[in-house]
């Protein structure tokens, strides 16, 4: 396995290296390393940092050597006191190589950020991103990472991955296939701790995960798995667990009458709630990591500090092991619009997630006082916020109303997404119905034009022909059992951009038709309660994940409790004993997503993809308004290696897709 897979390995190196030659970025670098010094005496950034998968990946990819190994002055000084290896001994036999944006970084510093509290970890979890297999940054490619190297065989249904000799955990203590097995066989299959997730099955049918030595694992699914590496490089970020950390809180290893003491004590009634617990590291410090930085504190606290892993597994061309900066705190804010104010004021040295773009002109004009600069990366985001009417409504007779394909077109083109793009978003994004993007694989431009202009005549119209012509005395239209046609869309506020103001126009545009429209903003926690019980009538989200739909198609089939059939997600996850089952066509849809998935013909599957939205351009299930409204950040002037462009999205991990270990803090 290890020449055929190493061979794949240096190939992804030579299509992201080609006709760049890189030196190194300081004089203690040139030192160490004539090759580099001899084709030039400054890095050569590229714009966007590019991963070797090894140090030989990048000498074939660029005929240069990678520098002598150093590190951090801070661990070199644990180093010298006996209390941390050198950095020899604690990096692996071949480290991955890390060429930076702009240039070989300095060390130190603090990346000063805020965050909104306890249930706001999604952003500290994309920075920490660290997975088998990755998406290269501009997500093209997928490239190695904890796996140096993977071979796909058997028509897709096997995936061989190989580790990383000698690579550690931050306490300093082995990783190897075993962490992956006991991730395998006492976590996912552990009933009392979960199941075993989507992703590892094919049309149902769960795979299973072998170790064929202490670097080498494979993935075995009983069909072919077309999509199981992309998924992989999205979902394959929480499959490595500290094995020898965590058994000391699980049954299978832990002697029980200490296992049930440590339960006790922690104040939980079974095992399984504390191990839960201590695996979760965000209320855990303890818990061993192998990304860049380690948690400090637990998410409790107003600071939340990370400090560097003395023990991660990257160097940068220059041999300097990453990461640069020695620590990331987060502190507490109360709502979202404070973040702007914190940036505003230079308090912030890099975010893009709470930056709202309804204060864009206030952010630009204070640059220069607060120091910093505005980036604008692409969005994967096909609405922003999509609408999303609830199909399985409590209520039957706006449940039978909401199933209406002619109802939902209605509101759809009663909506004026230019008048929204303008005065919310000031022109910044694109008006268009909830679909992929244009620069997906999938993409279609009548899937985002679909009931997407501004009609409302016909949307008077179509209401009229589904039998909507009675009106009350206040103007507004009738149902059928003769109460007020009335809608309610619920907010999710705080931690997103101006989606109340969108809310409040689409109200207006819907009233204007005879739909009395309200609208109800609540917390973003309440809003997902809402919609797991099912007690929301319009709901609004963020449609990402549509640059490659199908890694994420919880907006296009019932795949989440956010989405426009709730019960249908039941339905789906019980085989239709639970729940209620979704329309014939978004039955439809979940053959074709399954179908896709596992066929490892991408022309069949780009046929199926656009089955699957087709289908959705002529039911709108999901209400597009504006998509495509650029993703801003704030980025201090001396805050470095950050890309001036990016894709961002939930699937790629933004900003991980950025490579946050190679950011550094010039001083």
């Amino acid at each position: 396995m290890g020449s055929t897979t190493m061979k794949g390995a240096l190939c992804m190196a030579l299509i992201f290296g080609a006709g760049v030659a890189f030196g190194s970025g300081t004089e203690e670098a040139t030192e160490r390393t004539q090759a580099v010094a001899a084709s030039t005496s400054a890095f050569v950034g590229t714009g966007e940092p590019l991963q070797y998968a090894t140090p030989a990946a990048y000498r074939a990819a660029t005929g240069l050597e990678v520098g002598q190994y150093s590190q951090a002055p801070g661990l070199a000084t644990k180093v010298a006191a006996g209390t941390l290896p050198d950095v020899g001994g604690r990096l692996p036999m071949e480290p991955a190589v890390m060429a930076p944006t702009e240039e070989v970084g300095t060390y130190g510093g603090t990346w000063e950020r805020v965050f909104l509290g306890p249930s706001d970890m999604t952003g500290v979890g994309r920075i920490l991103s660290d997975s088998l297999i990755r998406w290269s940054p501009d997500t093209r490619s997928i490239i190695p990472n904890i796996a140096k190297a993977w071979q796909v065989t058997d028509n897709g249904q096997v995936v061989s991955f190989e580790l990383r000799e000698g690579m550690k955990w931050s306490d300093g203590s082995p990783y190897s296939a075993d962490d992956l097995m006991f991730w395998f066989e006492d976590v996912a299959l552990n009933k009392d701790l979960g199941s075993l997730p989507s992703w590892m099955r094919v049309r149902g049918l769960p795979g299973t995960l072998e170790k064929i030595d202490d670097t080498t694992v494979r993935m075995v699914f009983p069909q072919p798995y077309g999509y199981i590496v992309r998924m992989l490089a999205y979902r394959g970020n929480g499959i490595s667990y500290p094995k020898h950390y965590l058994t000391q809180f699980h049954p299978a290893y832990a002697d029980a009458d200490a296992l049930n003491r440590a339960t006790a004590e922690a104040g939980f009634d079974e095992w399984f709630q504390l191990f839960k617990a201590r695996e979760q590291l965000w209320q855990n410090p303890d818990r061993p990591v192998i990304s860049a930085w380690m948690p400090l504190t637990d998410r409790s606290v107003t600071r939340y500090v990370l400090e560097r892993n003395p023990y991660y597994w990257k160097v940068d061309v220059a041999g300097n092991q990453l990461p640069y900066i020695d620590r990331i705190a987060f502190d507490l804010v109360e709502a979202g619009e404070v973040t702007n104010l914190r940036a505003m004021g230079g308090e912030i040295d890099m975010q893009f997630r709470h930056i709202d773009i309804s204060d864009f002109t206030l952010l630009m004009n204070s640059r220069q006082e607060g120091d910093y600069r505005i980036l604008r990366w692409t969005p994967a985001s096909g609405a922003d916020p999509m609408i999303l009417p609830n199909l399985d409504q409590r209520d039957p007779v706006l449940r039978e109303l909401l199933r209406t394909t002619d109802f939902r077109r209605a509101l759809s083109v009663a909506i004026n997404r230019d008048e929204i793009n303008q005065i919310v978003y000031l022109g910044l994004g694109v008006p268009r119905q909830a679909t992929v993007i244009e620069q997906s694989v999938y993409f279609k431009p009548e899937f985002a034009t679909a009931y997407a202009q501004y009609d409302p005549d016909t949307a008077n119209r179509l209401l009229d022909g589904i039998g909507l012509t009675q009106r009350g005395g206040d103007g507004y239209r009738l149902r059928p059992d003769g109460a007020t046609l009335s809608l309610t869309i619920d907010t999710p506020g705080g931690l997103f951009g101006p989606w109340e103001d969108v809310a409040g126009l689409v109200a207006e545009y819907w009233d204007d038709v005879g739909i009395k429209t309200s609208i109800n903003a609540i917390d973003r926690s309440l809003f997902v309660s809402r919609s797991r019980t099912d007690e929301f009538e319009i709901g609004v989200w963020n449609m990402d994940s549509a640059l490659d739909f199908l890694l994420r198609a919880r907006y296009w089939i019932p795949q989440s409790s956010v989405t426009f059939a709730p019960l249908g997600y039941a339905w789906m996850r019980s085989d239709g004993e639970k729940g209620l089952a979704p329309p014939d066509p978004v039955q439809r849809v979940i053959e074709l997503y399954d179908q896709a998935l596992a066929t490892p013909d991408d022309a069949v599957r780009l046929e199926l993809a656009h089955e699957i939205l087709e289908i959705h351009a002529d039911q709108v299930y999901v209400i597009g308004t504006v998509g495509m409204v650029p993703d801003i950040g704030v980025v201090k002037n001396n805050f470095r290696n950050v890309p001036e462009n990016a894709v961002s999205d939930y699937t790629v991990h933004t900003p991980g897709n950025a490579q946050p270990s190679q950011y550094f803090i010039r001083q």
